[in-house]
This record gives C-alpha cells, structure tokens and sequence, in this order.
C-alpha cells in the first residue's frame, strides 16, 4: 500500500536540512496526487491492479506497470510490458536510472523521485566562535554544532542567507575543518560572469574553442582539485549551464570547452545563495535535479536583526580586527542604537559601521554617529547609493528596502490578508511568506 508518512516534513524556518539517504516517489499528478512510496531496499512493483506492491488508482496505467528495483548504482525503474508506456519528458524507456527531481508518466499519473530529508535537531554549541565565526545565539550555535560534522564528510553543502550574512565565512571554515584543508579553496561567483564565459571560466577551455581563446586554460573545478569549490550565489546561474554543473558534480571530471576528453577534478562542493532556489524552480529558472545535488546538507544562516544579542559580541571582534594597537570603548546608549539598527546589510553592514567608526575615533571612545549614517533606501533618492560598497552588497540593500517597503504597504492595503495580499502582487503565497520572515514583518491575519 502507499505509504502516506514515509518521510518527516520539512520546516522552511529550520536552520539545518539534510538528506537523510535513499529517497521516495512522490505522485505529483493524478488520481493518487500527493501519496509518497517509500523505496527501501527490496523491489516493487507498481500498477493499477491489487497484485503490485502499490496499487495505483490511475484507470490509465497497466495492471502490472513498473518495477523499481535499488540497487549500488541507484534507484532502476523498468517497464513492465505496459499498454501506454512510461515516459521522461516525452521519451518512452524500458529501463530507467533515476536522479532526484526526476519525473515520470504512466497513464495519467506523474511521479517524482525525490530524496529524504529532515530537518535535523540541533543542541547549541557550548562556544560562541567557530573559527572566525562568532556569535552567541542559539541558532547560530546551532550551526556551529553541526560544522564539525559536515566538514568531515565530502558531502555537498548548501548555504542561504541574506546578503551579509557570513556564507562566505561558513564556506570557508567548513574548508579549513576538513580533510582537505591543504587543499586549495576556490571562490567562484555565479553572478559575476558574463553568461557566454561561464562554462570557461568553471571547466576551463581549449587552445581555439572560440575567439580570444589563444591558449589551453583551467577552469575553477580543475583550480580546486583536492580542495574545496565555493560557488557563491548559485541561484544566479544561467540555466544553459546547470546541466554541465550537474554532469561535473556527479562525474568528478570537467569537460574543458572545445575540448573532447574529460579531465579528472576531485573537488568537494560548498554553494550559496541570498535566492529561494525552491520559487525558482518553480519558475523554471533553476533545475531540481541540481538542487538536490548540491542541497544534501542545507543550512539558513540567520540574519542579523534576528539575533540582537550577538551585536555586542560583533562589536567587540571588530574593533579588536581594526584596532588592536588600542582598545576602544562604546557607550551603553551607543551599543542600544545599534542593537535597534534593522541591519539590512546584516553582519558585513556592522563590520563597515565599526571599520568607519574605529578611523574615526581619536581618544578610548566609539564613536558612531558618523560612521552609522542612518539614511533611507528610497530608489529615487541619489543619497541613498553608498559607493563605499562594492556593487552587488549596495544593490542588494536598496533590493532589500525596496521589498521591506512594497510588503508592508501591501499588507496594509489588504488588511493583513495574506491570501489577498499574495494574489494582488501575483506572487506565491508561500513565498511572501517567506518575505515577510525575511523583513520581521507579521501579518495580522491569513
């Protein structure tokens, strides 16, 4: 029979998700739409008739459909002599090997394989640091927790989290905890290469693969072999490239642009993203079957104005990083402002502030009044363009104002109602959900 509890249910506010192994079919369409098969490690057989192992209520499909048989290499699916087929975007097969986020349709009915997952229950650290991250909250304690674990695995790690936040910093602490800390660590920013050089500058290229390519280049995966490949805001990835970036993850070898042999690139995967990846696979702009690759652990990291308590703490790491030579002191009344402070830029907002702060100060005092500048985000207002920041960080907090502000006026305009608030802006509503947590906004009613 369908086995209707096969997996726990995520909770999108949970700091830490991982794939807990193996995984399920998901009916995502027909008569059967939202009942789960649990796939353990004996075969089954799927039709409409009582003899299969899941009797399907799909008058469609054949009284013996599919057999599903996990084995070492994965999950097979095989035809069964079935009257209408079993087909993968349009394409009829006997035998099938299944990747996650993969779909197929028997009849009328669609399923989805996908993996289990479960949102892991954290004890907070006892330490409030973690190599260079440092914080006193009990959910970023959690996280420092579950560090160790994950950085001595070579499991794919995805971390989300506003702009600001530290992804970086966990990335690179999960390198330097790890087997292959004397390897190399290697940034790569999704978002920062032209769409046309992309796949050059992550697999390298050949001696005359296009114009201006005069000599054979590596690519970012062949950089970080034996180490660790940060791909820092991965939801920004054209999707003509995912496909590739899937093939590279699930072979450990690179293809070299214009080239016809692939080359060997050990490399352990360390993604981030400020990006709901689920509403973007829902848009179609990012692929399923590459976000369960690289979300076999997933972790959120909080945003600063979550975590209040963890500012004095912050304060004092910086001013120790930006003057050692002599120890400065912050008024109570001052340490209060900046506790009340929304942090759209988050923790890297604050070190700027007391990075601004600390030049400025002359005697043992923090002074903060200039270096904090609290100024509205407003779209036409000129002043509101800090060119101190790099691009993407000044982009992404007038980003951030402009949603703050279009949420909260929505909301108020539709009295608190979610539902209408959600269909007036023709968003999901899941997903102005999911804004408002962002922002610490409350809707009043759903």
């Amino acid at each position: 029979m369908i086995e209707k509890t096969a997996t726990r249910v995520l909770d999108a506010g949970a700091p830490v998700m991982r794939q807990s192994g193996g995984g399920r079919l998901l009916v995502v369409k027909g008569p059967d739409r939202g009942e789960s098969i649990s796939i353990g490690t004996m075969p089954l057989t799927l039709g409409s008739g009582n003899v299969c192992d899941v009797p399907l209520s799909d008058p469609t499909i054949s009284r013996r459909h599919l057999g599903v048989e996990p084995g070492p290499e994965g999950v097979v699916l095989r035809d069964l002599g079935s009257t209408n087929g079993s087909f993968v975007q349009g394409a009829r097969f006997n035998e099938l090997t299944l990747g996650f986020g993969t779909e197929v349709t028997i009849g009328k009915t669609v399923i989805k394989y996908v993996p289990n997952e479960e949102a892991v229950e954290l004890v907070p650290s006892e330490s409030e640091s973690y190599g260079a991250l440092v914080g006193r909250d009990p959910k970023l304690r959690r996280l420092f927790r579950l560090l160790d674990d994950v950085a001595a695995t070579d499991a794919t790690v995805l971390i989300e989290g506003e702009t600001g936040t530290g992804k970086e910093l966990f990335a690179e602490e999960i390198h330097r905890h790890s087997p292959r800390k004397d390897g190399p660590f290697v940034v790569f920013d999704c978002g920062a290469v032209p769409d046309e050089l992309i796949e050059s500058a992550l697999f390298g290229h050949v001696r005359g693969a296009f114009t201006g390519a005069v000599t054979d280049r590596r690519g970012a995966f062949e950089e970080a072999d034996g180490g660790t490949l940060f791909l820092d805001e991965i939801g920004e990835l054209s999707p003509a490239v995912q496909p590739a970036l899937l093939r590279a993850l699930d072979k450990q070898s690179v293809r070299p642009v214009g080239g016809t042999t692939y080359t060997r690139a050990s490399v352990r995967v360390v993604a981030a993203t400020n990006r709901n990846l689920r509403a973007e696979i829902a848009a179609k702009n990012f692929r399923e079957d590459l976000y369960y690759r690289v979300a076999v652990v997933r972790m959120l990291v909080p945003p600063l104005r979550e975590r209040p308590d963890d500012i004095p703490l912050l304060v004092e790491h910086f001013i120790r990083q930006f003057r050692s030579e002599r120890s400065l002191q912050i008024a109570p009344e001052d340490l209060e402002r900046l506790r009340r402070h929304h942090w759209l830029g988050n923790a890297r907002e604050l070190r700027n502030v007391i990075e601004r702060a600390c030049a400025l100060s002359h005697d043992t005092r923090l002074e903060i009044d200039e270096a904090l500048e609290e100024r509205p985000l407003r779209g036409g207002d000129s002043g509101a363009i800090d060119v101190d920041l790099p691009f993407k960080e000044a982009k992404a907090r007038i980003i951030d104002a402009f949603e703050r502000e279009y949420i909260a006026a929505l909301l108020k305009r539709h009295g608190g109602n979610l539902s209408a608030a959600a269909r007036a802006a023709e968003i999901d509503r899941k997903h102005l959900r999911e804004l408002l947590r962002k922002h610490g906004l409350r809707e009043s009613s759903a």
